[in-house]
């Protein structure tokens, strides 16, 4: 089907107690609603450890672990190599962790520094 011609579907979905209308290409749907699913379990996942506070912060911080994991994958399927790579990957997970971290707290300086601005 042209891209052009293809039927676009607007929807809602909820994520960690908020509603988003969204858009997707038709037939799409359902992959749409177990993706929101998705992020909204991992996002409840995080704020459940306790280690992050705030729905922005948390947000973020599943976003980078997706992102983690889509990159790892991508990695594994470009990579055919029989070799077991489960050292290497635990090296690389452990210092994807830190970055993330560090990320993280970054980010978390950021807002206390931002919210300043922000209406009470």
């Amino acid at each position: 089907m042209n891209a052009q011609n293809e039927q676009i579907v607007a929807m809602k979905v909820s994520i960690f107690g908020r509603e988003y209308p969204v858009s997707c290409p038709a037939g799409e749907e359902n992959a749409l609603l177990h993706s929101a699913k998705f992020v909204d379990t991992e996002m409840r996942k995080v704020r459940e450890s306790g280690k992050v506070i705030g729905s922005d912060r948390i947000a973020v911080m599943v976003s980078l672990n997706i992102a983690h994991e889509l990159l790892v994958l991508r990695h594994h399927q470009n990579n055919d190599s029989p070799v077991d790579t489960s050292a290497a990957d635990t090296k690389t997970d452990s210092q994807s962790r830190a970055r993330i971290d560090a990320m993280n707290q970054q980010i978390d300086a950021r807002l206390e520094q931002f919210q300043q601005y922000l209406p009470k």
